[in-house]
């Protein structure tokens, strides 16, 4: 039940970074600007930010399976769309029925895990499936690159595309919303009245808008870096794509391990949100300082021991939702988190297209079989770009308010300080931080007609 909607998340986010690997190729077959490929990654951020909240009604009133299904297919067309586009036009429109598509892969995961296990699993679950998506840029450099190889970056893409609708039917056919019996005791949906009503409260909320901003430009850089890691290694160091895109799973293979730590780390160590959303904020910062400083006089394996570095200090992005979650009404944790999240998404959409005019600013006049080939000077300044992204966010962190854990909204409401939560003597059945991340589902019993399918 949930590993099918959790693998249509993993092609979900396989597709954010994939157009950084192909580069070459689009540039070779539609003769585009380094302004056109950042263009067409944003169009992907585009759909995903406008449909965001809206997927979480659809998941709401039509339920996972129908409303992921049909995102699924949706997404595979859209792959398929773009392997046969013909102009840029329909390379622009299959992008954005991707992201279409993809929005409600991940809600839905976290609303089977919520609605198929008992709430002591569903910060497990919450993490895992935020792994899986890192799993998914991860399949989004080699592999991808090597399936190029074989089959074209046209054949990729439709060969992505005839997974993802298979993918869906499965969710047709076998995913279930509820374990058998627990409709009957299923909460009830919220009216569209109370949702915007809600809305206005996390909007109108100043504690909302600082992780929000700092998700903005935090993600910001890390989406431009990851489309571009792959062009400037081939680029600058001459490597094939197949190389580069090797060298640039570096960044997610550590992100695999240390973005779920992260989450345990400010849960059970330290108590705290915004310290080590500060700290590793500002070391990413200090890291990709370096990285633009030493731009093409590093080694090889100097390059592979930045990205990785970046990858260990790269989760601090997946503690923007339980900041969001903690700073507001318990009872709208689900619109709290869906407003900070989209901070992130916005940053990557606004910011990919004028980034890519900064590499076309620089460009030397440089082409190899029809393809740019932009100067270290070129990436310095656009990496550089992604450094102060990064340093604004930093910046911005600093006006977070530290929750330490616990939901503040009352106590930040009355001015009072919200003191250390004594979570070593949790009593038996209370929500940990780890659950609270998206909300937990407290109003369900444990026993009842859902309770052996659950166990």
């Amino acid at each position: 039940m949930w590993a099918i909607p959790t693998a249509l998340f993993l092609i979900a986010f396989f597709h954010r970074p994939a157009p950084g690997v192909v580069a070459k190729e689009l540039m070779q077959a539609f003769h585009a600007t380094g302004a056109i490929v950042g263009l067409l990654a944003a169009m992907y951020f585009y759909a995903y930010a406008a449909l965001m909240i809206p997927a979480g009604l659809l998941i709401d009133a039509y339920g996972v399976r129908v409303v992921v299904a049909v995102g699924g297919a949706v997404m595979g067309l859209g792959a398929l769309l773009m392997g046969l586009a013909p102009t840029t036009s329909l390379l622009f429109a299959g992008r954005f029925v991707v992201g279409l598509g993809a929005t409600v892969t991940f809600i839905g995961a976290l609303k089977i895990a919520a609605n198929w296990f008992p709430p002591s699993r569903f910060g497990t679950l919450s993490a895992l499936t935020a792994t899986a998506g890192v799993l998914g840029s991860l399949v989004a450099t080699a592999p991808l690159a090597w399936l190029v190889s074989l089959v074209g970056w046209r054949g990729a893409f439709a060969a992505v595309g005839l997974a993802t609708l298979a993918g869906a039917a499965l969710c047709a056919w076998l995913v279930r919303d509820h374990p058998e019996g627990a409709e009957a005791i299923a909460a009830p949906t919220p009216g569209l009245g109370a949702i915007l009503a809600g809305m206005g409260t996390v909007l109108t909320n100043r504690h909302t808008w600082p992780p929000f901003l700092a998700f903005f430009f935090l993600y910001a850089a890390a989406g431009n870096l990851m489309l571009w890691v792959v062009p400037y290694l081939r680029d600058v160091y001459g490597l094939t794509t197949g190389t580069a895109a090797a060298y640039a799973t570096a960044t997610a293979t550590a992100l695999l391990v240390t973005g779920p730590l992260t989450g345990l780390v400010s849960d059970h160590l330290v108590r705290r949100r915004k310290l080590p959303y500060t700290i590793l904020t500002a070391v990413q910062c200090l890291i990709l300082a370096i990285f633009v400083l030493t731009l093409g006089e590093l080694t090889l394996g100097g390059v592979y021991l930045v990205l990785f570095s970046l990858g260990v200090v790269s989760g601090a992005f997946m503690l923007t939702w339980p900041i969001a979650r903690e700073v507001n009404p318990p009872s709208l944790a689900g619109v709290a988190v869906a407003v900070v999240n989209l901070g992130g998404f916005l940053g990557a959409a606004l910011t990919q297209g004028p980034l890519g005019a900064v590499l076309d600013a620089h460009w030397a006049g440089v082409e190899v079989a029809g393809a740019r080939v932009y100067p270290v000077e070129a990436y310095r300044v656009a990496f550089g770009l992604c450094a102060a992204s990064t340093l604004l966010s930093t910046l911005l962190s600093l006006l977070i308010r530290e929750t330490r854990g616990r939901n503040v909204y009352t106590e930040l409401q009355n001015g009072v300080a919200a003191p250390a939560p004594a979570w070593p003597d949790r009593k038996e059945g209370q929500a940990s931080p780890v659950q609270a991340i998206f909300g937990e589902r407290t109003s369900r019993p444990e026993s009842g007609p859902a309770g052996p399918a659950r166990q």
